[in-house]
């Protein structure tokens, strides 16, 4: 029995040994771009939509002999042949241009939306599979912001600082021109923040253009040089640094019939935010949240859409730290509304009438609302996203707006994204989770799982990926911290690991989740396999765990963050087989302001830290941003003094590589050169390397030599 026992034991080693050296090893180019169009990208299907109305889900699909468009019903196994791509191209150009089925949308259940290039048609279904031409657009090459009013029969575009509109009759109409280079038409405002993406806002019944003015010229210019000319040119930008003069916004109103333009009489002063423009259904309204510059103070103002003037302020909310509207208002009827605030501590819903009044809260509990993502009209029923099971996923659930009644739709674990049918019947549901790449499924709203659509072959197996342990750890205060724990594929507890920390820990961003890889990052599994140990954490001050976990850090960003990610570092040297002199820390943006502040402040902790794209001096960051969690710079002396990084170099003791774009406007380049430039003058040897021509992230091929020099710098310093 013994020897049985000792021989099978053998066996078994045997088998693992040979199973680890089997497994093959990433490259860097598959670590980096695999995932990201690569061939390790996981199988998905192709463009699926929902049509207009009746209950069809389309999807492109065939080999290239015969690409088509096909539809399904939910209810039934048959698949239609929309239209062939060879009869598209026949269509549209008389011949064979087409070798992937282009971009489109449902207009109507008839009708739908092909994009190629500059070109835009408007086809019109006759019968099973024939198709005509009933519209077609013609953009100018230098369109861009595209957008379609909601019946896509016509579209609005910028062309440089100017809107313009194409209306069904294939008229253009100049909606606003510039006449300065710092006057600027339907683009996004206030860089990006408080939900907003675009700058053109269609009404319901598309008869009038709601659009964005955004006036530049009091705020001071900013070089970013390029660098591929000879001489280099410098282009002049505006950035409005924390405490300085920001931009003017006001919010246009054009009537499509009339041609007139009104602009919304928006109270107060020009520097406040203008933020989630939303129209009502009957088209009488526009509303706007209004933020204060200190945005602390929201008020949610009711404007006359024909004349502008201010109508009523519906309600307000206000927050010692701040207030910050991410949402626009959704109507679930002519007469009410619900709208997304954190004012109990967590991002939940509330439902209004258009008078103003609070009708209810209808979700609670100490777990935050993600996305409003369809609606059930007749059950009163609203189709949501939401971390109520898990801060680490997000799940698919109905609830009823006038009790609060909640019901969770989807079965699975993982991070799930819902594809939701108009009428809220039928959800395309792909979800992932550490073990499957993506799955896509039909879910019925009312019974739940009706039938799988893909199950996407997980093309890891066969690598050596790291062995993934999930932690929780407490902060000082109590609060719980998730993280991760990569090993080796080959791990040997009887070693020592040299460990990379890699961290983010800012706003609106969470590293750990349960989706896939189960690592979160192949690159973490390359380090693995070269023999390191990588630990990811999201400290206080990370996303999707409450409003009091985010605002942790309020005027004293990084500080609170270092502290958890030190209790990070106090489990690591708990572990037997983590080497406590080779630590390392690496992160990009506010994780290259954490890596730094990491490095100067606690300088005895990493041997080695690469910083990318760091802000260093948070008043030479953007005011929107910045003074929400800093506040100005007037106002918090001591908190900007304390984040300052420049004044800290000589407290570096460790190896620490600063990496940064040239033409970075995000966190623009003389963060990192400040930086530098004190560490030439207290005689401190920092290394520096810069990506010519590169914004704030380093993206496509050139991505595989940074983190191949990332990799390097810690082989150098660590191994």
């Amino acid at each position: 029995m013994t020897t049985k026992l000792t021989f099978g034991i053998v066996l078994a080693a045997l088998a693992s040994f040979q199973s680890m050296a089997q497994a093959k090893k990433f490259t860097m180019e598959e670590a980096v771009l695999g995932l990201r169009g690569g061939a390790l990208m996981p199988d998905n299907l192709k463009q699926p939509q929902w049509r207009s109305k009746t209950v069809h889900y389309t999807q492109v699909a065939g080999n290239s002999s015969s690409i088509a468009l096909i539809q399904n019903a939910p209810a039934d196994k048959q698949t239609d042949t929309l239209i062939y791509l060879s009869q598209l191209n026949t269509l549209l150009f008389q011949k064979d241009s087409l070798k992937f089925f282009p971009s489109y949308q449902w207009n109507t259940d008839d009708q739908m939306v092909v994009a190629y290039k500059d070109q835009r048609y408007i086809l019109e279904q006759q019968s099973r599979q024939a198709w005509k031409i009933v519209q077609q657009y013609t953009l100018p090459s230098n369109a861009a912001n595209v957008t379609w009013d909601r019946a896509c029969k016509q579209l609005a575009y910028t062309i440089d600082n100017n809107l313009l509109l194409t209306d069904a009759f294939g008229k253009t109409h100049t909606v606003a021109q510039s006449t300065t280079p710092h006057v600027i038409y339907g683009q996004s405002v206030h860089r990006n923040e408080f939900g907003i993406h675009n700058g053109i806002f269609f009404s319901p019944g598309n008869n009038f253009i709601a659009f964005y003015r955004m006036d530049e010229s009091m705020v001071a210019d900013y070089p970013v040089i390029n660098w591929s000319t000879t001489p280099a040119a410098a282009k002049n930008i505006k950035y409005p640094m924390a405490g300085k003069t920001s931009h003017q916004v006001s919010i246009g109103v054009y009537n499509i019939l009339s041609g007139n333009t009104v602009y919304l009489q928006v109270e107060g002063p020009r520097d406040q935010y203008l933020t989630n423009v939303s129209w009502s259904p009957d088209e009488k309204d526009i509303y706007v949240g209004v933020l204060n510059r200190a945005q602390n103070h929201l008020k949610w103002n009711q404007y006359d859409a024909r004349t502008g003037a201010f109508v009523k302020t519906l309600f307000e909310e206000k927050n010692s730290k701040y207030v910050e509207p991410q949402h626009p208002l959704f109507f679930i009827s002519s007469e009410e509304f619900v709208w997304l605030s954190q004012r109990d501590g967590y991002m939940h819903i509330y439902r209004y009438n258009r008078n103003g009044r609070l009708l209810n809260q209808v979700t609670k509990g100490p777990w935050l609302v993600n996305h409003i993502a369809g609606i059930r009209k007749n059950e009163k029923e609203l189709i949501i996203t939401a971390t109520k099971d898990d801060a680490k996923e997000r799940h698919i659930y109905a609830v009823n707006w006038t009790n609060g009644n909640i019901r969770k739709i989807d079965n699975n674990p993982g991070i799930h994204t819902p594809l939701v049918h108009s009428r809220g019947e039928y959800i395309l549901n792909a979800y992932q989770n550490s073990t499957t790449p993506r799955s896509i499924e039909l879910l019925s709203t009312q019974k739940g799982h009706v039938k799988t659509l893909l199950i996407a072959e997980d093309k890891l197996k066969g690598y050596a990926t790291a062995q993934v342990e999930n932690v929780t750890l407490t902060a000082d205060d109590g609060t719980l911290l998730y993280g991760k724990l990569m090993k080796p594929h080959d791990f040997d507890p009887g070693k020592k690991y040299p460990v990379i920390v890699y961290l983010y820990n800012g706003p609106h961003l969470q590293l750990i989740t349960n989706s896939y890889p189960a690592s979160g990052n192949l690159w973490y599994d390359y380090m693995t396999q070269n023999g390191y140990i990588i630990f990811s954490m999201d400290g206080r001050g990370s996303s999707n765990r409450g409003f009091e976990f985010e605002s942790a850090t309020h005027k004293q960003l990084g500080q609170v963050e270092m502290k958890d990610q030190l209790a990070g570092v106090t489990y690591l040297k708990s572990l037997s087989y983590v080497d406590a002199d080779r630590l390392g820390v690496h992160g990009w943006s506010f994780g290259g302001f954490m890596t730094t502040s990491l490095m100067t402040r606690y300088p005895e902790v990493f041997k080695a830290g690469v910083a990318g794209g760091p802000v260093i001096d948070w008043s030479m960051y953007e005011i929107m941003y910045t003074e929400r969690y800093m506040s100005n710079p007037g106002e918090n002396p001591k908190g900007f003094e304390l984040t300052e990084l420049s004044s800290k170099v000589d407290k570096l003791k460790g190896h620490l590589l600063l990496i940064h774009g040239t033409d970075d406007d995000v966190v623009v380049w003389q963060h990192s050169l400040k930086f530098i430039d004190q560490s030439v003058k207290k005689g401190i040897q920092a290394d520096y390397f810069v990506y010519p021509g590169h914004q704030h992230n380093v993206l496509g091929k050139d991505r595989v030599h940074l983190m191949q020099k990332i990799t390097d710098y810690f082989d150098l310093h660590l191994k």
